[in-house]
């Protein structure tokens, strides 16, 4: 008696008829593969994979309200990546489909925001190397720090943090190099070139932790602000308390937004990164270095295992060429350098 042909019905080696290599075939094995859990494993993995994208990208919707939450998390928000590898580590383990895709969505928001920095920017040319250090108030040896910055070849440095007893030890160990200079509270600026309308800069504190001066190079003027905004602490009963800072950071931004000055250079210890809501009235008006003209994500603290970037250039009127992180001195940060082309 005559058979009838089904496509998708094969034969083994015996000449039993096997089922399921035509297109329905591969169907049914897809819904077996469904009903084994292949698609409904790890839902939980990648529903924690969709917040680590929300996080990321809606960062800005994190209430500082309660504990500063929000800026704490943009003070490390690259960092909130991480959870990526460790999540696809957990979508293997558990042969999950549904958890694999569910990745590529915080995969996609985090190299939006952040694999641009990746890449090399440095354009080339510039007329001015700045540098600027936090030296810390407690560095053992403020002579061989002094060293290390001449050593970087820099036009103009900006110190922070220098305890009242060091200030001698900086002006000694930099006046051969840098012959122009000035120390307004705790923040220094050492020039090459000459320094006008030096001032200090009030930022709400009740001493000097902020300044201002003008400089004249070869290649055109700029004004240069030199600050170290009021750190901030991680309380377990507080959160991130970081009001202070926020209040400098805001009176700084409105000091330099009165600048008349085309070019304008800020440098100094912000204890904040550019993705800190709080900074807003200072990156709002702002180019970070790093961001224009760095390679990396140019992490400044701390020394040992940088972490966050809180020592800042930012430049406005100015094209930045070039920046770069240094290697450690004895202070708790390290010190950050950029190369710019003044526009005056």
């Amino acid at each position: 008696m005559a058979q009838a042909y089904d496509a998708n019905v094969t034969t083994d080696g015996g000449g039993e008829p096997r089922r399921g290599s035509g297109a329905a075939g591969r169907l049914r094995r897809w819904i077996g593969k469904f009903r084994d859990g292949m698609w409904r494993r790890g839902i939980i993995t990648a529903v924690l994979a969709v917040l680590t994208a929300l996080v990321m990208g809606f960062h800005g919707a994190l209430p500082n309200r309660i504990g500063n939450v929000g800026s704490l998390t943009e003070t490390f928000l690259p960092w909130v990546g991480l959870a990526i590898p460790v999540l696809l580590v957990i979508a293997l383990l558990r042969r999950s489909a549904t958890a694999l895709i569910a990745l590529l969505v915080p995969v996609l928001v985090w190299a939006n925001f952040f694999g641009g920095l990746l890449s090399d920017k440095h354009t080339g040319g510039g007329d001015l190397t700045v540098l600027t250090h936090n030296v810390n108030a407690d560095n053992p040896d403020p002579a061989g720090t002094a060293r290390d910055l001449i050593a970087s070849g820099a036009d103009v440095i900006a110190l922070e943090e220098i305890a009242v007893g060091q200030a001698p030890s900086y002006e000694h160990g930099l006046k051969a190099a840098y012959p122009y200079h000035s120390v307004q509270g705790t923040v220094g600026l050492w020039s090459k070139y000459p320094l006008t309308g030096v001032r200090p800069v009030d930022i709400g504190l009740g001493w000097v932790r902020a300044m201002r001066a003008a400089i004249t190079t070869p290649d055109g003027k700029a004004a240069v602000y030199v600050a170290h905004l009021p750190s901030v602490r991680v309380k377990f009963n507080a959160g991130f308390t970081a009001g202070e800072r926020d209040h400098s950071a805001d009176d700084l931004g409105e000091a330099i937004a009165g600048e008349k000055m085309p070019d304008v250079i800020l440098m100094g210890d912000l204890n904040g990164t550019m993705n800190d809501r709080a900074l807003a009235n200072i990156t709002s008006q702002m180019r970070s270095t790093q961001g224009a003209a760095g390679h990396g994500f140019g992490f400044s603290w701390p020394a040992d295992f940088p972490m966050a970037r809180i020592d800042q250039i930012l430049v406005r009127g100015a094209e930045p060429t070039d920046s770069w992180v240094l290697p450690a001195t004895d202070s708790d940060h390290r010190p950050v350098a950029a190369k710019v082309a003044l526009s005056q």
